[in-house]
């Protein structure tokens, strides 16, 4: 397992584009298997994660062309369906969240798939109900095998269907929202997510020839088509990562530019820091982050203290949440954070409570934060990454702590954010890998 040593107390300085978008990389890169012609995606992060989901699809019998860094071109016309009953794929699509996405292609494609229970981040309960009962809906057929703990998915042939999804799931929606685009009819969904990268898989299959409308809004019409054509498109800036340097630069008082963000595609991200204190410019697609020794946090109207909670999109994203916490431990004034989604995604406040940060962790789900203005620096300490957003906000607070600290299981970091030690320690970081 590999280590971050990070020397904390060093400014940033610079500029930083984000890489492309993790969630959506998975998403269309599952789609690609929809149509037997070529698709190439421009902007894919070199990240764990989606890497190993490229080596997934090749080893399912994918073509994959690595053209340029970011550029993959996917022919998936010779898929051997015998691969999905080896040892091998159980095991790699375990150890990958993201390959739950492959059940709707395969099966609207294939009339078959083989998904084990998935892996990922240690976030607590992550259900996976939503995308099987919406494909179930399309007439799909799930068996689930306890002794192996896998699922078998069959088909003759997907058919349309009205459904109402239990939770706005942005996998949910996009793997059922790959399904219907091969079933025969009109399938229509209530209560779909309508964050970003789901969007972008909706313009994907659009280009591919899919027949979709509501884009942007969580009420999704399909009209099945009988096959989809190659496409080109091209990945998002990583929203998640934008908000992690964001934070960084306000953590570390730091001067940063970070470029080419897709500001219209962040929502409410901005605002929600600036709720903390942080002074955001706009500069054409650029966000300028000045150098500023102290943030304070606003409070709501009657002078009670502020709550920052995620929610579906355009809502704030549960993924920064840990990036938001971090943050205000150095801020001036008290901030609740109410992570709603996940359960155990607030655990890691153990490590910053040791490191001098004052934090109430009130139940699994909300902890208050009093910032101490940065007349308390937090100190140096051993830590382990739990999961990429834990990971990302335990590197901001090594980063601005007095002393030397050491993040464990940085392969949690790695899933979701690329070479992020040597892009950083450009603008001025020490963080050495070993």
């Amino acid at each position: 397992m590999a280590s971050f040593i990070i020397e904390g107390g060093h400014k940033l300085s610079g500029e930083i584009i984000p890489q492309g978008a993790k969630n959506e990389a998975l998403q269309v890169i599952c789609a690609t298997l929809l149509t037997s012609e070529k698709v190439t995606i421009h902007n894919i992060p070199d990240i764990l994660d989606v890497n190993n989901l490229i080596v997934l699809l090749r080893d399912m019998g994918v073509k994959v062309y690595h053209s340029a860094p970011g550029t993959y071109t996917f022919h998936a016309d010779e898929i051997n369906p015998d691969y999905l009953q080896t040892d091998d794929f159980l095991r790699k699509s375990t150890a990958l969240r993201g390959s739950v996405m492959l059940v709707g292609p395969l099966v609207a494609r294939f009339g078959y798939a083989i998904i084990p229970k998935p892996g990922g981040d240690k976030i607590g309960r992550r259900r996976l109900d939503t995308h099987f009962l919406g494909i179930q809906k399309l007439g799909a057929d799930f068996q689930y095998d306890a002794g192996r703990q896998i699922y078998e998915v069959k088909t003759s042939r997907l058919t349309g269907s009205y459904m109402l999804l239990d939770e706005a799931s942005v996998t949910g929606t996009a793997n059922i929202l790959m399904a219907s685009a091969l079933a025969k009819g009109e399938t229509i969904i209530y209560n779909a997510a309508c964050e970003p990268y789901l969007q972008q898989l909706t313009k994907m299959l659009l280009a591919m020839g899919a027949q979709i409308n509501g884009l942007a809004s969580n009420r999704l019409t399909i009209e099945g088509v009988e096959n989809l054509h190659g496409c080109e498109h091209t990945i998002l800036p990583d929203m998640i990562e934008v908000g992690s340097f964001i934070g960084m630069a306000a953590m570390t008082a730091s001067k940063l530019r970070i470029k080419n963000v897709a500001y219209d595609e962040l929502g409410i991200i901005p605002d929600a820091f600036r709720k903390l204190g942080i002074t955001i410019h706009r500069e054409n697609d650029d966000i300028l982050i000045p150098e500023q020794d102290l943030y304070e946090i606003e409070t709501f109207i009657d002078g009670s203290i502020l709550t920052i909670a995620d929610a579906p999109w355009p809502g704030l994203t549960p993924d920064l949440l840990s990036v938001f916490l971090v943050v205000a431990t150095q801020a001036k004034g008290s901030v609740l954070i109410h992570q709603k989604m996940f359960e155990s995604r607030l655990f890691f406040v153990d490590k910053l409570i040791d490191m001098g940060a004052q934090i109430i962790l009130c139940d699994p789900h909300r902890a208050t934060v009093i910032g101490s203005e940065r007349r308390y620096p937090l100190r140096a300490t051993t830590m382990a990454s739990p999961d990429i957003r834990a990971g990302i906000a335990m590197l901001i607070a090594a980063m601005s702590a007095d002393g030397v600290s050491r993040i464990n299981t940085i392969d949690q970091i790695d899933r979701g954010y690329q070479e992020i030690d040597k892009r950083l320690n450009v603008l001025g970081a020490r963080i050495t890998r070993i």
